[in-house]
């Protein structure tokens, strides 16, 4: 990868966040190329400059570009940001995959896992990957609000890899007086920790349209990150991986900011609505639906046990009373809080 390529940067997926770390680069002045699914939709980010749908009133910075042509956007580029839902990643990769050089440094920035198989998006991009390709697979994750990112509050974030000079390469790149971006070699713990909270965070969401109260709610995100540390040990990551950015840090944005689009899904079940008529109403993806799915098809591969992440599976998929749910978690046998 040359000087030239490495401060030139693809995005795929126009996504909140997609759009999020584009002009988060654009605004340093990196050149950036974002990847649009089709031909409409480039031509009316390109007219308007801004992304109307899902971050609308923010203008694009002059170094970002936008295209549908893949060649385009990513040939001469030396790092590609992935961005999409995880439902559509074994498509967006086989997409652009004939385009990606053998070099190129491909950032995750997608929280979530395969429904179908519970693999963690990395390990789908590694499967779909040419033979060939010799880069560099890193993973971007930790407690990032899309719209606190554009309005220009302060936060942080993790780059995730086994290349530790790789890592401190896309720390520099990302990093701003506003964004504080911390190094983890720790790929699965900080996927997991990403993409799990989108499970609990419907959860906390139910506590918070239930009403049980600060002390429920408080045990129930403490009890969800012991079932994400006994899951990521398992699955080889880190668990003091858990107790950082990419863990309890999102746990907590997620499940207590308004903003959180799965505490919104459990909250809105918690009012009664149906998951069929909330989901056709959100103009954007909770992954945390998915991920469940997922994350239950992982937990019985790898013999974990985990009961609130079973109930909400239950709740979602199976009819489950969110009454029933509750009291179901209470009366489980008394146990050491360490196992």
């Amino acid at each position: 990868m040359n000087k030239n390529q490495t401060h030139r940067v693809a995005v795929l997926g126009t996504t909140s966040w997609g759009t999020t770390l584009a002009i988060l680069l654009a605004r340093k002045g990196i050149k950036v190329n974002l990847l649009a699914r089709t031909e409409t939709e480039a031509k009316t980010l390109i007219e308007s400059r801004e992304n109307g749908r899902f971050a609308p009133g923010v203008s694009f910075p002059n170094s970002l570009m936008v295209t549908s042509s893949p060649k385009t956007a990513i040939e001469d580029v030396g790092i590609v940001v992935i961005a999409v839902p995880s439902n559509t990643i074994r498509t967006n990769m086989h997409r652009i995959s004939s385009f990606i050089k053998p070099d190129t440094v491909l950032v995750s920035a997608t929280k979530g896992l395969e429904i179908t198989t519970g693999m963690r998006v990395t390990e789908v991009i590694r499967e779909e990957l040419k033979k060939d390709w010799s880069g560099t697979l890193c993973a971007l994750s930790g407690p990032n609000l899309a719209k606190e990112i554009l309005d220009g509050k302060p936060s942080t974030t993790v780059i995730a890899s086994d290349s530790e000079s790789q890592a401190k390469k896309i720390q520099n790149i990302f990093s701003s007086e506003l964004f504080r971006v911390y190094t983890n070699s720790d790929i699965v713990g900080v996927e997991l920790g990403g993409s799990l909270k989108n499970v609990f965070a419907i959860g906390a969401g139910i506590c918070d349209g239930m009403k049980v109260g600060d002390n429920a709610k408080a045990a129930f995100v403490t009890r969800s990150l012991a079932e994400m540390v006994r899951l990521t040990s398992a699955a080889g990551g880190n668990p003091l991986t858990i107790a950082g950015l990419a863990g309890m840090g999102d746990m907590i944005a997620t499940c207590y900011s308004e903003l959180s689009r799965n505490r919104t899904v459990g909250f809105k079940l918690a009012s009664g609505i149906k998951l069929n008529d909330l989901l056709k109403s959100m103009d954007q993806v909770a992954e945390g639906v998915v991920t469940t799915a997922a994350l239950i098809e992982l937990s019985n591969r790898i013999k974990v046990e985990m009961p609130i992440a079973k109930c909400t599976y239950e709740i979602l998929y199976e009819g489950l009373s969110i009454e029933d749910a509750m009291l179901g978690l209470l009366g489980r046998d008394p146990a050491s809080e360490w196992n």
